[in-house]
């Protein structure tokens, strides 16, 4: 039987998806650590009390990827480029969503609609990325190999969402709803056709790299696309509903290092 479980231990027992799979998701975490790293930099006067969550938020994402990294290296594996199609980051961007890395990499101070924007884009991506790894750990939490990056990555994941929520509803009570709304909607609807389309380019690599047959290959397909129909009819609203967190001030501590992985 197909199942999320039986799929992803499928791509963790080859060496060659599993080196893939590890390869994009590490890229895509230092490209998050690059980006926070220079919000940082560029955050106004006004929002500075903000700068130690953003240098841990990136700092974090850095964590991520050496842990990937680390996965591969444990197997004696080497990163792998990764194809266009499958960088979610760089999607975005192209999509227009976050902060363009042309205003990242210039010397101007950001306004505070940018860092509105930046938390928003961090409120819907850290959605799907704690969802995700939530469902690494109950299938895989015990795993020898990759339980206790798992678990890690999660709790982090767990907090990033968390911050994002919080802060936005800080700037919501400044007097941003609105701008807040309409850019929370926005970043919604362009990350469920960005994951859409990623998610079928990595599950076709998949597919060749395992020999699926193409029943199978076409049945996971329209899996992806009955998930993207659903988001963007209903699912879409868990990304922009704020609450506020059980725990405040999740990224107010020091950053877990990653040394057991090295």
């Amino acid at each position: 039987m197909l199942s999320a479980k039986s799929l992803f231990k499928e791509i963790l027992d080859n060496d060659e998806s599993f080196r893939l799979f590890c390869s994009i998701a590490a890229s895509g975490e230092s490209q998050g650590g690059w980006e926070n790293g220079r919000i940082a930099a560029l955050v106004p006067e006004s929002e500075r009390a903000l700068v130690p969550r953003i240098v841990r938020h990136g700092a974090d994402e850095d964590k991520h990827g050496r842990i990937f990294n680390a996965l591969m290296r444990k197997r004696g594996l080497h990163p792998v480029p990764v194809p266009p199609e499958t960088d979610y980051t760089m999607l975005l961007e192209k999509r227009g969503i976050g902060l363009a890395h042309e205003k990242l990499k210039a010397d101007r101070p950001l306004s505070v609609q940018d860092v509105i924007t930046y938390l928003a884009h961090s409120r819907v991506t850290e959605q799907r990325a704690a969802e995700q790894m939530g469902m690494l750990r109950t299938y895989f939490t015990d795993h020898p190999e990759i339980g206790r990056a798992v678990r890690m990555i999660s709790q982090d994941e767990d907090n990033h969402l968390a911050y994002s929520n919080e802060e936005l509803l800080r700037f919501a009570a400044a007097g941003h709803s609105r701008f807040i709304r309409r850019t929370l909607r926005a970043c919604a609807f362009a990350e469920i056709r960005v994951h859409r389309d990623v998610s079928l380019a990595v599950m076709a690599h998949m597919g060749r790299i395992l020999g699926w047959p193409a029943a199978r290959s076409a049945m996971l397909a329209a899996g992806i696309r009955a998930v993207y129909l659903y988001e963007r009819l209903a699912g879409w609203r868990r990304m922009v509903t704020l609450r506020m967190p059980e725990r405040r001030d999740a990224l107010g501590g020091p950053v877990t290092q990653a040394h057991e992985f090295a």
